[in-house]
Formats: C-alpha cells, structure tokens, sequence
C-alpha cells in the first residue's frame, strides 16, 4: 500500500508540475485513482486550469486551494470521503459552473446550506447511497 502511495504522490507531483513549467495552456488535469488525500501545493500555480477531475481518491476535506483559481469551470470531487465544504468560497468563485460531490459522507448542513447560496450545479448522491463497486 506504501509503494502504491509513493507511486501515485510521484505521479502526480510529475503531471502538476508538467502542467506547470510547460506553460501551455492545459485547461484540464485529471488527477482521478491515484489515493490522493491533499493537493501538492503547485496547484495554486494553474491559475488558467478550467476543470479538475479528483474522483476516487481519499481526500477527507475539501481541497481549498481550488477555491483561489479564478479560471475553474468544473470540479470533480465524486467518490472521496469529503464531510463539509467551503460553500461560501465556492460560491465566490467567479467562473465556477458545477462541481461533482456524489458518494461523499457529506454533512446535512452542507444539503441545506448550500443549493439556496450557490449558482452552478452541485451534484450530490441521495444521503446515504453508496458508490457503486467496480
């Protein structure tokens, strides 16, 4: 299990930091699968990322360095362990149209707080459902 962590830190350290120095203009990083539970710190350097994809990893919070990328569209967060979100943050969020929450334990504050604070598309799992297996 270590190694398999080590290999997917080094992963994604290496796409990050490709993403980063190539200067090109990826709009899109696809970090899904890789036991992932925070982000490495150069993502606030992608500050023309337009989507993120981080289904099936570990993260337990919410990663919210996203919150401080003025360009993401689309986040991806399906099928992680995410309780409570920044739902003030993301609804600062300028160009941010859906963000992608099912199969996370979310909290019940979460459901009721945010759909009446938030003006793009927040998908959630009925409470309770779980992911379906592979």
């Amino acid at each position: 299990m270590l190694k398999k962590m080590g290999e997917a830190v080094a992963r994604v350290a290496r796409k990050v930091n490709e993403t980063v120095e190539s200067g090109s203009d990826t709009l899109e990083l696809r970090l899904e699968g890789n036991f992932l539970h925070r982000l490495p710190s150069e993502v606030s350097a992608l500050q023309h990322l337009k989507a993120i994809d981080l289904s099936r990893n570990q993260f337990q919070d919410f990663p919210e360095q996203l919150t401080a990328l003025p360009a993401l569209e689309t986040i991806n967060l399906e099928e992680n362990e995410i309780v409570d979100v920044p739902v003030e943050k993301l609804a600062a969020m300028p160009a941010l149209r859906s963000i992608n929450l099912c199969f996370n334990p979310l909290n019940a504050e979460v459901r009721v707080i945010a759909p009446p604070l938030i003006k793009f598309d927040m998908l959630m799992s009925p409470d309770g459902a779980r992911a379906p297996l592979p």
